[in-house]
This record gives C-alpha cells, structure tokens and sequence, in this order.
C-alpha cells in the first residue's frame, strides 16, 4: 500500500458516507424527522427495549447527546423507558406506539429512496459494497 493511501481511503469513505447521509437527510427532512431520532426508531422498530449503551453505539452519538434526544423523544411519547427485569441496574428503551407509527409511515419513504440508490449502483455491486465494508467495520473494532 502506498504513502498516503488510507487518507485517500478515509476521504472517500467521507465523502460516500456524507452523500449517503445527505439523501437520507432530506428524506427525514420531508418527514418531520432528525437523522438521529431516524435512527433511534430503527432500531427499537422491532418492539425490543435496548439500553442506552447499545442505542449510542447504533446512533452514532456521545452519551449526554443521546440522552438529551431520549428525553425529547420520551416528551414526544416516541419512546418509553423501563427497567431492565433482568438485571435491575440498567434501564431499557422502548419504541411507544406513536414512535412505531411514525417509523412506519416514513420507512416507505426511506426504503423507496434507498431502493432508487440501489438501482443506480447496482445490485451486485451493493451487495460486495456492503460485504467489504462490514469486514472493515468489524476489523476496526
């Protein structure tokens, strides 16, 4: 590998990765909705309470932020939290029904711009895309 090459790496996963976000962004946007409430209700979209730690590490957000946007999203009865029966110390985050809802209704939206995205790239080409860039997450772990 070259001098100088994972800049050029780093710059172009930078730049997909802001383009990506960008389009996403704007569908949210048309939605009512932040990337990172966006993200919040994907990942509680399958009914299951996930702790905080969990929830910052898909979210992508330092504690005290996630926290502040928990907040809003309970105020908005978006989200809910309980305790974690099983181990009494952690809390767990839930989706509410307004949140499923409002998942619901702005996933079609997502999904279609996502499958727009897809097609200009390809199919085959997605499928490595994603493959290769899961390996590098994980190795970078």
């Amino acid at each position: 590998m070259k001098a100088g090459s994972e800049m050029g790496l780093a710059h172009l996963l930078s730049q997909v990765e802001s383009r990506v976000t960008r389009r996403l962004v704007t569908v949210l946007r048309a939605n009512d909705c932040e990337l990172a409430e966006w993200r919040v209700l994907r990942l509680l979209a399958d009914g299951h309470g996930r702790p905080m730690s969990e929830i910052k590490d898909f979210v992508l957000l330092p504690g005290p932020t996630l926290t502040k946007l928990i907040d809003r999203m309970v105020a908005d009865n978006l989200v809910y939290r309980r305790g974690d029966l099983e181990d009494r110390r952690r809390v767990l985050v839930f989706p509410a029904p307004r949140g499923v809802a409002k998942y619901e209704a702005i996933r079609t939206a997502v999904d279609s711009d996502q499958m727009e995205l897809a097609e200009r790239i390809g199919d085959e080409q997605l499928g490595e895309l994603t493959r290769v860039l899961s390996q590098v997450s994980d190795a970078l772990q």
